[in-house]
């Protein structure tokens, strides 16, 4: 019976996080260029979906030779550069080159947690716990930054764009990141980076499904150093919820930078219309508009599953004949990386994989 009433209350209050993040008040107007916003491709999305899919693999001979069941769509012919797996801190990512797009493709995988409901219960409590380097009152969510900036992943990330461009050259001319829920708070970070620390300008960024990850001044100096980023949400999905955005303190609160594209999903999910919003952040007329309490809009975007293969903390396996791309490090990290072009793994076997 005590259990019960804990678990009433519990959920009561959630509740009422929930319903007063969706204020429908004037928000935060962000600072904008002179530009112009950039413009929304719906064609773009659809591929970067398929990215943002794959880097859920967790056969990595599959996914090292892009020959797995989700590398056979809009993304035919991609060359993966370099995987990287952080098995401390259970992260996963890939760098790769789309010829079609001419660009540097970056994705990163979402939360691997056994529950992703217990993942997103945590979320509701999030403190802004961490000032951004170089940028004045703006504060970003430390558990985030650090899957990106404090893990494996940043320098392998960095290293394998610059050997990209090194072996492609003058070929490559944007570098786009994407990733899924805590995967899309990696990638905006990446962009970022990318814009302050290392000085690219062509840099895109589209997310699926993201949690917010900084306060209304750190939103503010993301959209004028990355002004070409869109963040997609989907119908319900309880994730762009989080941490909550209460409206009574703008300049305290978790905020969303723009632009945010929703996607509504009609006619018992047959067709889906998009909106694409605001220069806010938090479009009272978009994904606020409606109770975020949907797990299962999390777990898919334009009909493609954003999880693992099976319902269950992600598996890493490699078979033998990737063996002399891969190394490990003194904790265990994997990485799998290509130094130059190459078609020789492309018609290895998809089976007799191994455990790591």
């Amino acid at each position: 019976m005590e259990q019960k009433r804990w678990f009433l209350f519990s959920l009561a209050i959630i509740s009422c996080l929930l319903f007063f993040s969706r204020g429908r008040v004037e928000v935060l107007k962000l600072k904008s260029d002179d530009d112009g916003p950039p413009v929304y491709n719906h064609t773009l999305a659809l591929t970067l979906v398929e990215y943002t899919s794959a880097v859920y693999m967790s056969d990595l001979t599959q996914l090292f030779t892009w020959t797995c069941e989700r590398c056979n769509g809009l993304t035919k012919g991609f060359q993966v550069i370099e995987i990287i797996v952080d098995i401390e801190y259970c992260l996963q990512a890939y760098v790769g080159v789309a010829k079609d797009l001419n660009a540097i493709v970056i994705a990163f995988r979402g939360t691997q947690e056994h529950s992703i409901q217990n993942w997103i219960s945590d979320l509701f409590w999030q403190q802004l716990d961490l000032n951004y380097p170089d940028m004045p009152d703006a504060m970003v969510h430390h558990g985030f930054y650090s899957a990106y900036h404090n893990t494996t992943v940043r320098p392998a990330v960095l290293g394998a764009v610059k050997r990209a461009k090194k072996i492609y050259g003058a070929n490559i001319s944007t570098i786009m990141v994407t990733g899924h829920s805590m995967g899309g708070a990696m990638a905006a970070f990446c962009g970022l980076d990318l814009v302050v620390n290392e000085g690219e300008v062509n840099v895109q960024v589209m997310t699926f499904g993201q949690p917010r990850i900084g306060n209304a001044d750190f939103a503010s100096y993301y959209s004028l150093l990355v002004p070409n980023t869109f963040r997609i949400t989907h119908d319900r999905d309880i994730v762009p919820h989080l941490p909550p955005y209460f409206y009574y303190f703008p300049q305290k609160t978790y905020h969303h930078f723009p632009t945010e594209v929703w996607v509504r999903d009609n006619f018992s999910n047959l067709v889906s219309a998009e909106k694409v919003c605001d220069n806010t952040g938090e479009d009272p007329t978009c994904c606020r508009s409606v109770m975020g309490i949907s797990i299962s809009d999390h777990l898919r975007y334009f009909g493609v599953d954003m999880m693992c293969e099976s319902w269950r903390q992600c598996n890493i396996v490699m078979g033998n004949e990737v063996e002399r791309y891969s190394r490990k490090d003194s904790m265990g990290n994997i990485f799998l990386s290509r130094t130059v072009p190459s078609t020789e793994t492309k018609n290895l076997p998809k089976t007799g994989v191994s455990s790591l």
